[in-house]
């Protein structure tokens, strides 16, 4: 099996892991960079901990001492799924959507027209497909940063049927001009899955890939589609993208 039918098979990654997960380092010692990020990780509700054991000789007796990095020991899932459904908490409006710039989509394209587009098999539009009309997205493109915020204007179709609102009408995506094919003709088997899905926008503000805007600790994910719940990263893009007023809410 081709490693793109093995992928077409995985399903996407979901927004949140294993609540029920616990993480337990083991070490006689750690240095101090894996020490903040150990530290770090507990901040944000993740149960993870770090537990030390020494040897000790005292004539004939020997004994085994046990310490861990945060005091309490291993914080307990319900503890833990508590802080971490309080950090994840999502307002019921913003999403996030990674788009991916390249030979089969351009960003200036989507700018241009306003839509936000993902395909070329099920695992990489079926999330695109939860965006409801209606809602804000962040759209972030992988390894450059976020490059604009919209309201989504209607729900996922195929690039052959899709319609976007440009210059004040409703026209066809594929009668427009247009930098990429969104054709995903090298795809082993057509099927209309393999399709590239694509949903209109309306751009509250955009700029070029050149600009895009990162930080360290900002939401990524892999998928191309989901609910952004992370406030940190909301708060910089609101800021970053002067929204106020009724946009202002997301932050």
């Amino acid at each position: 099996m081709s490693k793109l039918s093995l992928k077409c098979l995985t399903p996407p990654l979901p927004d949140e892991l294993n609540n029920e997960i616990q993480m337990t380092i083991v070490a006689t010692e750690l240095d101090d960079s894996s020490e903040r990020i150990v530290t770090f990780l507990r901040e944000f509700g993740v149960p993870v901990n770090a537990v030390f054991f020494s040897y000790f000789e005292d004539g004939e007796r020997r004994y085994l001492g046990r310490s861990w990095l945060a005091s309490g020991g291993q914080p307990t899932t319900a503890r833990a799924a508590s802080k971490r459904s309080k950090q994840a908490e999502w307002n019921g409006r913003d999403w996030f959507v990674t788009f991916g710039d390249d030979s089969t989509r351009s960003w200036e394209d989507a700018r241009r027209y306003g839509f936000v587009s993902a395909g070329g098999g099920e695992w990489y539009s079926r999330t695109l497909k939860n965006l409801p009309t209606g809602a804000q997205i962040f759209v972030q493109i992988p390894k450059h940063g976020y490059v604009a915020v919209g309201e989504t204007l209607a729900e996922a179709a195929p690039f052959e049927a899709a319609q976007v609102f440009h210059e004040g009408q409703w026209t066809p995506l594929k009668d427009l001009p247009l930098s990429a094919d969104y054709r995903h003709t090298d795809a082993p088997r057509t099927t209309p899955e393999d399709s590239e899905f694509v949903v209109p926008v309306r751009w509250t503000a955009s700029r070029p890939k050149s600009q895009a805007y990162w930080e360290k600790g900002m939401f990524a994910n892999q998928n191309s589609a989901g609910k952004l719940r992370q406030q940190y990263t909301l708060g910089k893009l609101v800021t970053q993208f002067e929204l106020n007023g009724e946009n202002s809410r997301s932050a």
